[in-house]
């Protein structure tokens, strides 16, 4: 290296200093008792649903009030009965097991059989596999 300047050295002091504590340091329990053996104030303050099991929101609010005096009985809308015998007869005509079926849509095996039990949620994009694999049509007129 070529030098070009005078060379001069920094003589100033470098301290090093700790970190001061984090907030979770300083709620530690080590951390507080030696605060009190040195006599620093401590403050403590008392969560109010401080073990009990109750969320914060627990409280009857309007909307909850609203869904309690609901009388309607609402559901999902469930495979009609056309529709799953419909894929069942056209699944045994083509001689498939649910299992088979399934891997031919790239489905689990649980959905062909909520759909032929009845307990599926309609779903139009699967309904449309099962009719191109099983070459026919499981809605509407035939």
């Amino acid at each position: 290296m070529a030098g070009n300047g005078p060379i001069s050295q920094d003589w100033e002091p470098v301290v090093l200093r700790k970190k001061a504590p984090t907030a979770a340091a300083k709620k530690d329990e080590k951390a507080v008792n030696a605060a009190r053996r040195s006599g620093a104030d401590i403050e403590t303050t008392r969560k109010s649903n401080a073990g009990t099991n109750k969320a914060a929101s627990s409280s009857t609010s309007l909307n909850t009030r609203k869904l309690d005096e609901e009388t309607e009985n609402l559901s999902h809308e469930r495979v009609s009965t056309e529709l799953k015998k419909n894929i069942m007869q056209a699944r045994l005509d083509k001689k498939l097991t649910q299992a088979q079926l399934a891997q031919l849509i790239n489905e689990k095996p649980q959905v062909i059989q909520e759909y032929e039990s009845g307990n599926a949620i309609p779903n139009q994009q699967i309904v449309t596999k099962l009719e191109r694999v099983l070459g026919v049509k499981l809605r509407g007129k035939k």
